[in-house]
This record gives C-alpha cells, structure tokens and sequence, in this order.
C-alpha cells in the first residue's frame, strides 16, 4: 500500500485540464488534499477491492489515486470529451489493468450503476445553480458511502440534503483549498477558498 506522501507525490505528476471550463467549474483537485481523504477512505476500508464511481472524474486525479490504492474497480464518469482524453493520457502511465476500470463519457444523471463507494469532487453550484445537489443526489442514489468535497459554507445545506436522503456524515475534512489562477477574473495566482470534504453513509 502506498504511503500518504507517496500517493501525494504520484497525483501530483497527472496531467491537469489545458482549457479547463468555467461553467463546469473545473478546478484541479490539490494532489496532497487528495491524497490526504484517499488515505484516510484506504484505511476505513473504504477503497481496497470495492467498486467506486468518481463521478465528474474530469482528468481522473481521485479515481486514478483510488486504483493505486488496491480498488476493485472503478467508473469514471464525466461529460467532458477534453478531460476524458487527459484522462486516459494519466491512465496510460501506470501498469492498472484495463479490466479495472471503465471510462464513461456522459452526463451524471445517464450513469445507473450501483456501487460501494462514490468519491468526487463536484462543482460547487456558484456558477450553474445547485450543481452540487446534482452530484449529491446521484451519490446518494446509487451508493452507501459517499465522500465529496464542497464549499464549507454550504454546510447547512449539506446536511439538509444528507437527512433527507438519510445518509448521516460521519466524517469532514477542512482544506484551504487553493484555487490556481485559472480565469480572467481571478486576481491572484493562487486564491484560497474553505472548502470541506464529507464522508456520508447510508442511515440503515
């Protein structure tokens, strides 16, 4: 198994978007953050041999981590044909079996599959209204365990949501979350936001 700083140090040598899109609010996720939640699901055994969907996977950098931490099997889920094909670029540099993994180009609410466990990193809604409901309601429809990341400030809309789809979050992560100058309106080269990551499960 790979330690946290080795896993951080693979994730931060994958490929990031060329012309990431606002609407679709493709920021990178932080290699070390990454790092840090994969860790911590590896050892509440939540990756090793189970079915996982990164669902808005863009250019793959929490499925990829996943697979390197012994998952079963992953779907990588995204609309976006660019990211996609970055995706499979990042892919191509480890020795991961191509029957692990299944690459799907369509939209989150098309993707049916059941799995143990959803990780994603949705975009926050402040651009395309309740996007994040979005990716919240597909996790809670076709899992148990669930670990996204969102804007700490939407914490109390973020356990609205969980009750009412009965999940409880069990665990959170805070990060601030740095956010490359990547827009013409950013300012800095790099912004910081608050950002948290959940982990949900399913109330039985």
């Amino acid at each position: 198994m790979l330690t946290k700083k080795t896993l951080a140090i693979e994730l931060s040598k994958l490929k990031v978007f060329e012309k990431p899109k606002l609407t679709g609010e493709q920021y990178t996720t932080d290699s070390e953050i990454a790092a840090e939640v994969l860790h911590f699901a590896y050892m509440d055994h939540d990756i090793k041999n189970n079915i996982i969907a990164d669902l808005g996977c863009g250019t793959g950098i929490l499925g990829i981590g996943v697979l390197l931490l012994e998952a079963g099997f992953v779907y990588f889920v995204d609309n976006d044909k660019e990211a996609i094909e970055i995706l499979k670029d990042n892919l191509s540099k480890y020795k991961i079996n191509k029957k692990k993994y299944k690459i799907i180009n369509k939209y989150i609410k098309d993707f049916d599959e059941n799995v143990d466990v959803v990780i994603q990193n949705p975009p926050f809604g402040t651009k395309i209204k309740h996007n994040d409901k979005l990716f919240l309601e597909k996790a809670f429809s076709i899992s148990k365990v669930i670990y996204s990341f969102h804007k700490t400030s939407t914490l109390n809309f973020i356990k609205a949501i969980s009750k009412d789809n009965k999940f409880d979050i069990t665990n959170s992560f805070n990060f601030n979350f740095p956010i490359k100058q990547t827009f013409r309106f950013h300012k800095k080269k790099i912004e910081r936001i608050e950002v948290s990551c959940y982990r949900f499960e399913k109330i039985i």
